[in-house]
């Protein structure tokens, strides 16, 4: 009898192998069987030669497999939005990391049409859609990595016709200089059964910042802005708050200064404090390719919080830990390139260029949704930049030159798209409606490259 499962089991494993996008589905209602596959791969191990670079590779397109009990995958569609964490498997080029957290992940916009629950402001109820973007966390259980992260995590795109804003906005700021996570595809399976193609795109965490920044070790900052949109400083607790490295130190004097500084000052005084800690031709840069791509739902877009006070999302902040310098790192680009000729997105227009200010810097109501917002340009950190009009105007044609242009990106988008064509065409046999068609995802590939050739023009 053993001898008999130990041959069911090496067929299958033979069966996924040799497969690339079609499914192979594992019966799991006996949790036997699911633990006898996961024994019999080789356990992976990280080794000092496996670099993430091999897993953000432009020129693959790897497969991951993630498996979970009958009842952890139950737990995850029955609840997505509550991002909780479940024990599961993932399997990579025939070698396992056991015990890993598995869960959903989103913000509001990533469980729309999604949920159960039709009210998109409160996310909640089961899963609807055959995919949602997901993390693993590798150390999990016990301090371990794969290829030298600690969390991995793949996109959905559901909002995302095109499949490419993620990728190709994450291209244009890591070219130009700017320290923002690497990004292609992947395509994913659950228990042996194609799920989808999805952004893999790099976590911002610990490894990151040792990754890309020389010397690493510095406090990392999520959604955490220096001063309030009054100009005012923050308190201690809300940099706590957004400190997502570090944290049993919880050492943030450095920012608390760097946020009374700001509050302290204004006019030239304040434009030395903004310029001394933080490197302006990278942040010009930073502002050239975010206005290029249209990422309205990240750093520049300040909405109404409540009150008289207003927030932007979506980045996070670098603290240097031998120098008094900050970094910005956009985040979550699944949204750019939406607003880049009109506002086709109703919740994340921006009204004004990133220099203008309106209504004498009130809040203003703007866009499809009458959503209140104010101009970025009001905040004393990009405030402080608009003297510097000529260095930006300098930059963006030196961007244009380089990366933005219509050679660059048509050469970028056609080799991306025969990577991945194959598998949207499959998902969209699988799943019908619920995924775009290959002939409705060749018109969306049309419409963005037409619509950043007509921003250029």
């Amino acid at each position: 009898m053993k001898k008999i499962k130990s041959i069911s089991v090496l067929l299958f494993f033979l069966i996924v192998s040799s497969c690339d996008i079609s499914s192979d589905m594992l019966n799991i209602n006996n949790s036997d069987n699911l633990d006898d596959y996961i024994n019999s791969l080789e356990e992976y191990s990280h080794e000092e030669s496996h670099n993430s670079s091999y897993i953000y590779d432009q020129d693959k397109l790897h497969r991951f497999d993630i498996y979970l009990s009958e009842n952890n995958l139950k737990v995850l569609d029955d609840d997505p939005a509550a991002e909780k964490y479940v024990e599961g498997f993932l399997v990579f080029e025939g070698k396992v990391v056991k015990s890993v957290g598995v869960r959903y992940k989103g913000s509001i916009g990533a469980w729309v049409g999604c949920l159960s629950d039709p009210d998109w402001t409160n996310p909640n109820g089961f899963k609807t859609c055959p995919k949602l973007s997901m993390k693993i966390k590798i150390n999990w259980r016990e301090d371990k990595k794969f290829y030298g992260m600690k969390k991995i995590q793949f996109h959905s795109q559901n909002l995302d016709k095109s499949k490419m804003h993620e990728r190709l906005g994450y291209y244009m700021f890591r070219n130009f200089g700017v320290n923002t996570p690497r990004s292609n595809h992947a395509l994913i399976y659950i228990n042996g059964e194609y799920t989808g193609l999805f952004a893999n795109t790099e976590n911002i965490d610990g490894p990151y910042t040792n990754e890309h920044f020389d010397g690493g070790g510095g406090n990392l900052y999520k959604e955490v802005w220096p001063v309030n949109s009054e100009g005012s400083s923050r308190e201690e607790e809300y940099f706590i708050g957004g400190l997502k490295t570090n944290e049993e130190l919880s050492d943030v004097s450095k920012a608390i200064r760097f946020s009374n500084l700001l509050n302290d000052n204004e006019n030239e005084a304040l434009k030395d404090v903004v310029t001394k800690w933080i490197d302006k031709d990278i942040f010009l840069r930073t502002l050239v390719v975010d206005r290029r791509i249209a990422n309205d739902d990240g750093f520049m877009h300040f909405y109404q919080e409540y009150g008289n006070y207003y927030e932007n999302h979506n980045y996070f902040w670098y603290e240097f830990p031998d120098q008094d310098k900050f970094q910005l790192i956009p985040w979550d680009l699944d949204n750019a390139f939406e607003n880049i000729i009109q506002n086709v997105n109703p919740v994340t227009p921006i009204k004004d260029k990133w220099y203008e200010i309106s209504n004498n810097c009130k809040g203003f109501r703007f866009g499809q949704f009458n959503l209140k917002q104010k101009s970025a340009a009001c905040d004393k950190i990009i405030g402080s930049y608009t003297d510097y009009i000529e260095d930006y105007n300098t930059l963006d044609q030196a961007f244009q030159n380089e990366l933005y242009n219509m050679s660059n990106i048509n050469s970028l988008i056609d080799r991306w798209s025969s990577q991945i064509r194959k598998a949207v065409d499959e998902a969209s046999v699988l799943y019908g409606e619920n995924e775009p068609s290959l002939q409705e995802w060749e018109y969306n590939i049309e419409i963005l490259k037409n619509s950043i050739e007509e921003s250029l023009n």
